[in-house]
């Protein structure tokens, strides 16, 4: 399978590469991904690359993304999902959440993960029809979709949690 391009990169507050628990660590909530992206108006198609978790993290039902009004018309939304570093899974990407609607600011923002029953899964389980681990990190990464974003540039901030095994 060909790699997925992205169109734009999220600066990260805090890097997850390297990521190790350290003694007394197992199970503590981490911050795995903190990245704030620009969206420039017009954008349709684009594919935001967040960060990179490992593909065992449990994810937390507590992470949140945020965004400011991107769309004076239309109906532009934010799908959050998960990408093969290593071509070992297909992309999926609506596997966090699928259709958040980003044309009026959300500073309170919305659950990252949409669907109560994926709360403390594994980042692979919730990529569609993976069956086992493929070990190593998984890109986490947004899609705009649905709607082009019309005359207003923004930000969209994505806070990721989990625990480490």
């Amino acid at each position: 399978m060909a790699d997925l391009t992205y169109t734009q990169k999220a600066t990260e507050r805090k890097a997850s590469t390297g990521l190790v628990t350290g003694k007394g660590d197992a199970n503590g909530l981490k911050m795995l991904v903190s990245s704030t992206v620009e969206i420039p108006a017009s954008a349709s198609g684009s594919t935001v690359k967040f960060g990179r978790i490992p593909s065992n993290a449990r994810l937390s039902g507590i992470s949140r993304v945020y965004w400011d009004d991107l769309s004076t018309t239309g109906s532009p939304t934010l799908d959050l999902g998960l990408a093969s570093v290593n071509a070992n899974i297909t992309s999926d990407p609506d596997a966090l959440s699928n259709g958040h609607v980003i044309t009026a600011a959300d500073a309170e923002g919305a659950t990252a993960i949409t669907d109560v029953a994926n709360y403390g899964k594994r980042a692979w389980e919730l990529v569609n029809g993976q069956t086992t681990d493929p070990g190593g990190e998984l890109d986490v990464y947004g899609s705009i979709v649905d709607a082009a974003t019309a005359g207003l540039t923004g930000t969209v901030t994505l806070e990721l949690y989990g625990y480490l095994d």
